[in-house]
């Protein structure tokens, strides 16, 4: 199968093999990583007025990727390499860890257009690739063609084999337990803008056969400023098999508090595969990010579990501490480390945005 690059239709997926049913699985982020994807911001659109100041806190976030695993980072071309270099040496980063690839991106959400890398120990290929079709959250932001090869050219350039299920899927919209169960929501999966011709019984038998997975757990809600349509990501986290982190809003006027108690009306009705019920740890929301009369999608949800290190998007507010301490005690094996994020959310994204974990064997 190596170097091979596979379709699969529906039903039944005529066209080959899925990665469930030769053994591959999506391993949970906090399994072993060989290294983190990340693209190079340059989109301007993507951060109005703003994306100079993005530099340091994203080249602080690489700093503390790189003192425990590889950071493989897509660029256009030598130029945008030496200038991501200009702003990555001075934090004192592991430059031996750090591997450019001139892969042109239209932007750097690389949790979404990233690869999905599957796994299986006892096959001849021990790693895949899953090339899920991406269109910027629904062709909100155009072009993203060059967004939507990434996993492919990826691909080519470890020759690995890559899968492609035609159609659209998002990194930040699921949630893994590592043990045959993805979370994800309704608002985002099943709106419109992504797979119209789908219904929920098939995107499900998608997510299952190329993810590897047995069951899929629903949500209905995202947070406002979210252009995402309500990614996963920046609401509910698997701590372990079967804890969960949720966010939730105190200020019962905020327009998320009604929100967020959905989700979590709906996670305590939820019973994972073995019948247990889910762990719940409540974290709670950031003070409202508002920048140019606009509600951003700030949340301490978006973190990102790095083999040493859980890395904490913050926000110059009063919640910050307790977030740490709360996420911290769910990760005790782990260094947390909160970045400021402030500056980073008016792309409406951050660090769990930006990044894609790849499983070492």
């Amino acid at each position: 199968m190596k170097g091979n690059f596979i379709s699969a239709g529906f039903p039944p997926f005529a066209n080959g093999s899925t990665p469930k049913s030769l053994g591959y699985t999506f391993p949970a982020e906090w399994a072993r990583h060989e290294a983190t994807w990340l693209s190079w911001p340059h989109k301007e659109a993507s951060w109005p007025g703003k994306l100079d100041a993005i530099f340091t806190p994203y080249a602080q976030f690489i700093k503390i990727l790189s003192l425990g695993e590889k950071v493989r980072i897509n660029v256009l071309d030598e130029a945008m390499k030496n200038f991501a270099l200009k702003h990555i040496e001075p934090t004192g980063a592991d430059l031996t860890k750090i591997e450019f690839f001139y892969h042109k991106t239209d932007d750097a959400w690389c949790r979404d257009h990233g690869p999905a890398f599957l796994i299986n120990p006892h096959a001849e290929n021990k790693k895949v690739i899953v090339d899920w079709g991406y269109n910027a959250w629904g062709g909100k932001y155009p072009p993203y063609d060059q967004d939507d090869i990434i996993p492919t050219l990826i691909g080519q350039s470890f020759d690995l084999p890559v899968f492609h299920p035609g159609i659209v899927m998002e990194g930040g919209s699921v949630e893994f337990n590592g043990a045959g169960t993805i979370l994800t929501s309704t608002c985002c999966l099943l709106n419109e803008n992504r797979n119209p011709h789908l219904n929920q019984g098939q995107i499900e038998e998608y997510l299952c056969e190329f993810y590897g997975a047995d069951q899929i757990l629903w949500v209905n809600e995202g947070i406002e400023g979210d252009d995402t349509d309500g990614h996963i990501d920046d609401t509910i986290r698997f701590v372990n098999r079967d804890t969960v982190l949720s966010v939730v809003e105190t200020n019962i006027y905020d327009d998320n508090y009604s929100l967020l108690q959905q989700n979590l009306s709906s996670l305590s009705k939820m019973r994972l595969l073995d019948g247990k019920q889910l762990n719940v740890v409540e974290l709670p929301m950031p003070d409202p990010v508002v920048y140019d009369d606009m509600r951003l999608p700030a949340s301490y949800a978006n973190y990102y579990i790095s083999n040493e290190h859980v890395i904490v998007p913050t926000y110059r507010c009063d919640n910050d501490d307790k977030a740490l301490d709360i996420i911290g005690a769910c990760y005790p094996e782990r260094k947390i480390v909160g970045i400021d994020s402030t500056e980073i959310i008016w792309g409406l994204g951050s660090f769990h945005c930006l990044s894609q974990q790849e499983p070492s064997i």
